[in-house]
């Protein structure tokens, strides 16, 4: 940055988290109500970031998928947090946040469509999950828009939805109203360290006074830094190299729908197949996503994603078509190279992370406020994070070796 620099120390925080989407506001949150003194910065204005584009699907059951026994147990983790979770937050917010529990369809639309999905199925029913097997005629009676074209489906009738953004606005609100602090505009350029402890961070933000471009830093001390800054944490340049998680950004375009007026809604839950996936809004929008792409930190909304989406809803909902395009938007998943979240102590003390939870987010919010909360607090964590464990990246605890996405584990080569 140009300008003059003016410095400034703040007083202490028992904890900072650097970012402020639903995982850095939901751990903050959780701390404030332990009494713990908590201070959230974002640089730009919540919602924001993954949390601004995201569907908002709550799918542990009906995402299920081969060779993640770790990722499923997290899933159904935080899955049976949500009920809970929910009631909690927009009662301590007065804030509604869209949640929905409307169940979720996965339909078939060919024959090797419909193999795979029955294998999914049987997988489901030997961990005892409830889903079932519906012809297309039922498949119908739940969802009347569908095509007339498909094979069958699985109804996932515990899974639900939120609205993401409006769950980050009831999560500042309930943040504000534990005592904890949430400041925007402001962006993290550097490390606080006494020795090898990091024991805060720097901020600068740029004064607003006509003809004064000087430059504010302040000192942010706190007995703990969380990082949960997303698909950047791991360009944290603050950080030393061996402490940076590693995560890459992945593209995923988004658009939503918005019915005619009068218009009935089109779906009644959520709407997947194997290459889409549809989520209602209370409101009667309709959200469609996502492409995936490694396209580094390019967020390009293009017209080759658009078609694509708006072809493959097309195929599953064919009334989409007389439907408003009310908004397209592109934004970055913060990708880990096994697809598990990376939550847990850092390779130097004073360094929490709660980021590379990829497609998941939304999903593990309430689990990964629980397990931050928990690190904070110095008490025992959630079991089912576990495998979220950041030392997994090293042969030994600390420092991470940079990984590469292997075969097989890339988050582009995911379904949705």
């Amino acid at each position: 940055m140009s300008g003059k620099r003016s410095s400034h120390s703040d007083e202490g925080f028992d904890a900072v988290f650097v970012g402020g989407g639903v995982i850095g506001l939901a751990g903050a949150w959780r701390a404030a109500q332990g009494g713990a003194r908590v201070c959230v910065l974002e640089r730009a204005e919540p919602p924001a970031g993954a949390t601004n584009v995201a569907a908002g699907m709550l799918a542990p059951v009906g995402e299920l998928s081969f060779g993640e026994p770790e990722l499923l147990k997290m899933m159904l983790a935080a899955g049976q947090l949500w009920p809970e979770f929910v009631a909690e937050l927009e009662a301590a917010s007065g804030e509604r946040t869209g949640h929905l529990p409307t169940g979720a369809l996965v339909v078939a639309l060919d024959r090797d469509e419909a193999g795979e999905l029955r294998r999914r199925h049987e997988l489901q029913q030997e961990l005892g999950l409830e889903t079932e097997w519906l012809t297309p005629t039922r498949c119908r009676e739940v969802e009347p828009g569908l095509t007339t074209s498909f094979v069958g489906g699985v109804m996932a009738p515990g899974d639900a939805s939120v609205d993401p953004r409006r769950l980050a606005l009831a999560l500042v609100a309930a943040l504000r109203a534990a005592g904890g602090e949430l400041r925007t505009g402001t962006e993290v350029v550097d490390g606080l360290w006494d020795g090898g402890r990091l024991v805060g961070v720097r901020t600068a933000s740029a004064e607003t006074r006509p003809g004064d471009d000087s430059v504010r830093t302040l000192d942010v001390h706190a007995d703990a830094v969380v990082l949960c800054n997303g698909a950047w944490s791991g360009q944290t340049t603050w950080l030393p190299e061996e402490a940076r998680p590693p995560v890459r950004p992945v593209k995923g375009e988004v658009i939503e729908l918005r019915p005619r007026e009068d218009g009935p809604p089109i779906a009644n839950g959520n709407i997947a197949s194997e290459r889409i996936y549809l989520v209602p809004r209370e409101d009667g929008r309709l959200v469609v996503g996502a492409t995936q792409e490694e396209r580094g930190f390019d967020t390009t909304v293009t017209a080759g994603g658009v078609h694509e989406l708006l072809r493959e809803a097309y195929r599953v909902l064919p009334d989409i078509a007389e439907m408003e395009l009310a908004g397209t938007i592109a934004g970055l998943r913060p990708g880990s190279p096994d697809n598990l979240p990376i939550v847990g102590r850092g390779a130097v003390e004073g360094l929490v992370l709660a980021t590379g939870h990829f497609r998941n987010g939304i999903l593990h919010t309430p689990l990964t406020a629980e397990t931050v909360a928990a690190i904070l607090a110095g008490t025992e964590p959630p079991p089912a994070m576990a495998g979220a464990d950041p030392a997994r990246f090293a042969a030994n605890p600390g420092p991470f070796v940079a990984q590469e996405a292997t075969k097989g584990t890339s988050p582009a080569e995911a379904a949705r």
